[in-house]
């Protein structure tokens, strides 16, 4: 498995994630239990819903919550719960019926897809640019320019649109010491036209807001677009800068645990990060059901997906291959999110520092036990169970922390003496 590890020993911030995430745009948080995955996700949620304002899900308002999801999956949850099914409803002649009823994720993206059509039309609701018309004009502006040499890069390169094939555009540039034949996705061009601002937009508002990574094709893309808008009448391009996006993060927990291709069926195609919007729409298992049949799902660009998971549950190795390439998997060290044992202050300083120590010692010695790793170390959630137990070390260790280091060391060899330096490492005892 593939993952992002922090390469020094500072602590990422939560705008760390969250960069990751704009970039990515579906993300799985992996490690050891406790290492707060669940917690980090609710705060990369708050960062991006509030535009970096707050990391407390807890200061969000009602409103803002709404713009955040969240589900844990399990071995029961399938495509029924979480994209669209029947379900059991009482007649006018209280006989039963069936209705077709919107899963959690199906409403959730409704509910966002709104946000990007409430915001594509003027307060008095009448449209003056819609998604659609930027794409055909857009289209238009492409062909019509094919041979004209006037677009240059922000460092001044001149470019030319030498031919628009199919869904790609190809482009000529003397000046480029990589390649004189650049090819770029036609659709990468209309999604970032969607989404144009003259405050905001820029490369580092295709890499990290839109997805698109870090590679050439932006600083051509860039320019392409800011010249389709210097064409349109003035009057839109100030009503489309005050154009306010929401960002909408649909955390599920525990992701691992259901059957992935159960859950989310045709959405394989349209969950991945290159296929947001109406080109990754697809047609649902129920769609004959639905009142118009030609009516098509698809998850609105707005969207922002974060999966869970720890290492070491066993349903790990049932995790499909399709799903896992449309993720960007970040591992959650145990021994970076130390941080979190600040709720522990209260308690007084000394118990926060024996916390650390503890949990420490604990890690380095079961990266000596034979057949474990840092997967196995305990997080620092197991020790905010010490503001429930009266600070009392003794109590964390047999109810909590040695139940689960026994299921770690149970088959290996020489359980007993694995245990007794794992409990010698806690106690910090040499």
């Amino acid at each position: 498995m593939m993952a992002d590890s922090p390469k020094s020993t500072t602590q990422p911030s939560v705008k760390d994630y969250a960069d990751k995430l704009l970039a990515s745009r579906n993300i799985i948080l992996h490690g050891a239990p406790g290492t707060g995955k669940t917690y980090l996700a609710k705060q990369i949620a708050a960062h991006l819903i509030t535009n970096g304002t707050t990391d407390d899900y807890a200061d969000l308002t009602p409103e803002q919550q709404e713009q955040c999801g969240f589900v844990q999956f399990h071995p029961s949850y399938d495509y029924t719960d979480f994209v669209e099914g029947l379900r059991p409803i009482k007649t006018f002649e209280n006989s039963i019926g069936f209705e077709l009823h919107d899963g959690l994720f199906t409403k959730f993206c409704k509910n966002a897809q709104k946000n990007l059509l409430d915001n594509n039309s003027t307060p008095d609701n009448s449209s003056y640019i819609i998604m659609e018309d930027i794409d055909q004009y857009v289209e238009e502006c492409l062909d019509k320019w094919v041979n004209y040499s006037f677009l240059k890069t922000k460092t001044g390169n001149a470019f030319t649109i030498k031919e628009v094939e199919g869904l790609n555009v190809i482009l000529t540039a003397p000046k480029n010491p990589k390649s004189n034949r650049i090819v770029i996705k036609k659709d990468q061009i209309k999604k970032a036209a969607r989404h144009y601002n003259t405050k905001d937009f820029g490369i580092s508002f295709l890499e990290k807001d839109l997805g698109f990574g870090h590679n050439q094709q932006n600083s051509y893309i860039v320019p392409i677009v800011d010249a389709v808008y210097k064409t349109l009448n003035p009057k839109n391009i100030d009503k489309i800068q005050k154009l306010k996006y929401n960002k909408y993060i649909f955390i599920i927990d525990e992701i691992n645990r259901g059957e992935i291709s159960k859950i989310f069926g045709e959405l394989f195609y349209s969950i991945d990060p290159g296929y947001r919007g109406p080109a990754g729409a697809v047609s649902t298992q129920y769609s004959n059901l639905h009142k118009d049949p030609s009516e098509k799902f698809y998850i609105p660009e707005n969207v922002y997906i974060i999966g869970t998971m720890n290492d070491i549950d066993r349903s790990v190795d049932t995790f499909d291959f399709a799903m896992r390439r449309r993720f960007r998997f970040i591992n959650v060290d145990a021994n970076e999110h130390i941080s979190m044992l600040d709720a522990l202050d209260t308690l007084g300083s000394k118990v926060k520092e024996q916390a650390i120590a503890r949990m420490r010692s604990l890690n380095s010695a079961i990266d000596t036990i034979d057949g474990l790793n840092q997967n196995y170390h305990v997080g620092a959630a197991y020790f905010l169970k010490l503001k429930d137990i009266n600070n009392n070390f003794n109590i964390l260790w047999s109810d909590y922390l040695a139940p689960l280091l026994q299921d770690y060391v149970h088959g290996l060899y020489s359980e007993q003496e694995s245990m007794s330096r794992l409990e010698q490492a806690y106690n910090l005892q040499d």
